[in-house]
């Protein structure tokens, strides 16, 4: 159970870096909850929710089938999942952010408080989810770091549910900000230190977990 716990504290740890560094999702949150309104952009953070979900249900399955076929191939894929992180890392740190022209960028054209419905901004949040291939690439790297040919399917899916879970609250909070006026500002300005900051953790974890496979 211990060995579990800690796994799932791991993963906690290291989506949260990731859930929180700017990417297409975000651009998404931004434009639907500046030009529709609050209520899209946390529909839009349950659409993302669900994306999650399909691309860990389809990484577990099938890193658990690697497990089953092979030991040596399952390494070096966890691996290559560790260089991933790395890779991810610095590419996050090179980021200028989400600054004033990415925000004009995403929602030029349009006039706040368009009609969108509920579904529509679930929809949106899922289909970007879901259709970004970094994303399958990026589950994979954190999945074949935790999940081991032990760890058990319950155990599995808390990891899965954990995953959406932060994904929608995170996303959601976004929303919130987004409406109001000076935080919004502020934010936007930040998304480039919070980039920096998640991509140094990144590095530092990819690192620290190519290590304790090589030992």
């Amino acid at each position: 159970m211990e060995m579990y716990i800690a796994q799932w504290l791991t993963l906690i740890v290291v989506f949260s870096v990731a859930v929180i560094s700017p990417g297409p999702d975000f651009v998404m949150a931004v434009r639907n909850s500046i030009i529709f309104s609050r209520r899209a952009g946390i529909w839009t953070a349950i659409g993302f929710a669900l994306g999650v979900l399909v691309h860990v249900t389809y990484t577990i399955f099938g890193i658990s089938a690697i497990i089953a076929q092979s030991v040596l191939l399952f390494n070096l894929i966890k691996w290559a999942g560790a260089l991933y992180l790395i890779y991810f890392g610095i590419k996050a740190l090179q980021s200028k952010g989400m600054g004033k022209k990415a925000v004009e960028d995403a929602t030029s054209g349009h006039l706040r408080n368009n009609n969108m419905s509920d579904f529509q901004a679930l929809r949106s949040g899922f289909l970007t989810n879901c259709l970004n291939p970094k994303a399958t690439l990026f589950f994979l790297a954190i999945f074949s770091q935790i999940i081991s040919p032990e760890t058990p399917v319950l155990w599995q899916i808390i990891y899965g549910l954990t995953c959406a879970i932060m994904v929608f609250i995170w996303f959601a909070l976004v929303a919130l900000i987004l409406n109001q006026g000076p935080i919004r500002n502020a934010f936007l300005k930040a998304t480039k230190w919070i980039d920096k900051t998640c991509g140094a953790l990144l590095i530092a974890l990819g690192v620290k977990v190519a290590i304790s496979q090589q030992s």
